[in-house]
């Protein structure tokens, strides 16, 4: 029997097991049927935006976009010879990798209007999500471009190759074998940690499981819908990660 088909094997066994516990609480599936559309997102919200799976996946989208862009550039400032620019980026990496998130979200939601600028819901949300997971995200973009051999650089240097393109052609590829695994990982995170945002009214997947929960008093079935979906989400990310590290890892595949 090949690994695979062992793999699959394991895997439909686990789920029937996971499925056959939360079968055991006795579910009331006409209202997870009947919830259903909403909190995958089929339908928009009273205020015609998005709403459930979709508005999450909206919210997570942006911040990956605006965190993997600020984590790249702390990152270079991590590695940067100039004391302003190292400085800034480790205050910035070392305050929001040391505060709640739930603090920073609240901290932007209600701290920005003080200053005159008074944020919706959902742009507080991607902007505290998109600095607290840049924050650790500049560590796994420093670490894996200090991960790469020196030697591939003075061989770049002995072809003459530019500082810039060496970074670019050689250091960077080279670092993405080591960097997409844990950046993803954040990402999955991130997808997770999107739910804090329910607290200040945004309607994604968490805010309209606890509010079908409370109106229905049928929690366990919102709950457990929610957590499906936060799943089902999880895993396309996964099998982008898979995708992507096939892709740069192409050069340290075993042949023989």
């Amino acid at each position: 029997m090949s690994f695979r088909i062992r793999l699959y094997l394991t895997w439909a066994v686990l789920f029937a097991l996971f499925a056959s516990f939360f079968l055991s609480f006795d579910l009331k599936f006409s209202i997870i049927l009947d919830k259903l559309p909403n909190l995958v997102g089929l339908h928009l919200a009273p205020n015609g935006f998005l709403q459930g799976a979709a508005l999450t996946l909206f919210l997570c989208l942006c911040a990956i976009v605006a965190s993997s862009m600020l984590g790249f550039i702390t990152a270079l400032g991590r590695l940067s010879k100039s004391a302003v620019a190292f400085g800034i980026a480790s205050f910035y990496a070392s305050f929001f990798r040391g505060t709640p998130l739930l603090i920073q979200i609240l901290l932007i939601y209600l701290g920005l209007p003080q200053l005159g600028l008074v944020p919706g819901a959902i742009a507080a949300g991607i902007i505290a999500l998109s600095l607290n997971y840049g924050a650790y995200l500049s560590e796994i973009f420093r670490a894996g471009i200090l991960g790469v051999p020196h030697g591939q650089r003075e061989a770049a240097l002995a072809l003459g190759m530019r500082d810039r393109a060496i970074f670019w052609h050689v250091t960077l590829p080279q670092a993405m074998r080591t960097i997409i695994p844990p950046a993803t990982n954040q990402f999955i995170s991130m997808l997770k940690d999107s739910s804090l945002i329910s607290v200040m009214g945004v309607w994604e997947v968490m805010f309209l499981a606890q509010s079908y929960g409370r109106s229905s008093y049928r929690y366990i079935e919102m709950l457990t819908t929610a957590a499906i979906i936060y799943w089902v989400m999880s895993l396309a990310l996964e099998l982008i990660q898979s995708r992507m590290e096939r892709h740069f890892g192409k050069g340290y595949v075993r042949r023989g």
